[in-house]
């Protein structure tokens, strides 16, 4: 039986939209990886890992799923918060706190290993970890697991009655 990684998973959700992707597209600014418009995704010719597309590509989405009109001026305050929304809904699909606990699960010690357990860049990651530290705040319960922020990330299992 065969798994789907991160990235046919997407591209599984890319078909059922009806969304184009033009893959190693030449951006004229090195910092820009990828950018959605109209049901097309232009991803930046310079992402070598499938990691790397995955991460990308799952932003991309977001803004599919979240973001109206341009956005591209992060000046404005509301483009920010749909920058945001995009890419935790992005952080949500690959990582979720849920996929943080099963790291746990699978015994990973560092940063390195969880990224690498749900097959994410470690920037990627770092990021995500940073956003639901600003949401959930030092911790947050989710079952039988607190998933902690500070002072770095923790998991706790939670025991009843012992």
């Amino acid at each position: 039986m065969y798994i789907l990684n991160n990235l046919e998973k997407l591209e599984e959700i890319v078909s059922e939209n009806n969304i184009d992707v033009i893959e190693d597209y030449h951006f004229e600014s090195a910092r820009i990886k990828g950018l959605y418009c109209n049901k097309v995704i232009a991803m930046s010719e310079k992402l070598q890992t499938l990691k790397e597309k995955s991460c990308v590509l799952a932003e991309e989405l977001g803004h599919f799923y979240t973001s109206t009109g341009t956005i591209i001026d992060m000046k404005y305050t509301q483009n920010r918060k749909q920058e945001l929304r995009a890419r935790m809904w992005a952080y949500n699909k690959e990582i979720g706190l849920q996929g943080i606990i099963s790291a746990y699960k699978a015994r990973c010690m560092n940063m390195h290993d969880i990224a690498d357990y749900l097959n994410v860049t470690e920037d990627f990651f770092k990021e995500a970890i940073e956003c639901y530290r600003n949401k959930y705040g030092m911790a947050t319960k989710v079952d039988n697991y607190v998933v902690g922020f500070e002072p770095t990330l923790y998991v706790m299992e939670m025991f009843e009655g012992i």
